[in-house]
């Protein structure tokens, strides 16, 4: 069964507690906080092939990311709704996103600012992330946040392991989007984030960078 916290997060504690690489709340914009991380054409890890990486943490700990560019092929909101005893009031039955490799059991949400439920961390002001169960109520009663997406799993960077990683081939980093993540069909995010950063991904080489 997925795992949802059932209470409050305390932010400042995630990393002692959950090894996630949270030294800090994610509210506090910290070098690649708020932005995605796109994956190069042949970065030679297939777990990451197209992958848009929403960047919800960076800083000395470590990062976490939720990846927002590929989908589960047949599991649908209701399905996980239903293993919370939560009866889908109108909601449609919105494909699941892989969030990333690491604890695929764990949900989070992402979505928009204008709702917030317990344990909501603002992202740079750009989205929120909340990983209760609350998210998961308002949703299916439709009464949510305007946008949203499910994920489950995510990426994480233990500390300096991204900034390592960012020193050599593999990933491009790019402003994120609200709009790309929530409005963009899920097959022309990765293709859409590198023409919204000004590349044309059909000219894409083996490179990476910072934006």
């Amino acid at each position: 069964m997925p795992q949802f916290c059932s209470g409050k997060i305390d932010n400042s504690r995630l990393w002692q507690r959950d090894n996630l690489g949270y030294a800090q709340p994610m509210s506090e914009p910290r070098w690649l906080t708020g932005q995605f991380l796109l994956a190069m054409p042949g970065m030679g890890d297939p777990r990451f092939d197209h992958a848009v990486i929403a960047v919800c943490s960076h800083d000395e700990g470590g990062a976490l990311g939720i990846g927002v560019g590929n989908q589960f092929a047949g599991a649908g909101l209701h399905k996980l709704l239903a293993q919370f005893e939560i009866e889908p009031d109108g909601v449609v039955d919105a494909p699941l996103h892989c969030g990333g490799p690491v604890e695929p059991q764990r949900g989070f949400v992402l979505h928009s600012l204008d709702w917030g439920g317990q344990g909501t961390v603002d992202v740079a002001g750009r989205w929120g992330l909340t990983s209760t169960v609350d998210a998961l109520r308002v949703i299916g009663r439709a009464n949510g946040p305007r946008d949203w997406l499910v994920a489950l799993g995510y990426a994480g960077w233990s500390a300096g392991q991204l900034d390592n990683e960012l020193t050599r081939p593999g990933w491009h980093v790019t402003p994120a989007s609200a709009a790309l993540m929530f409005a963009t069909p899920v097959a022309e995010r990765w293709g859409e984030a590198f023409r919204g950063g000004g590349i044309d991904p059909r000219l894409l080489s083996h490179q990476s960078g910072r934006a």
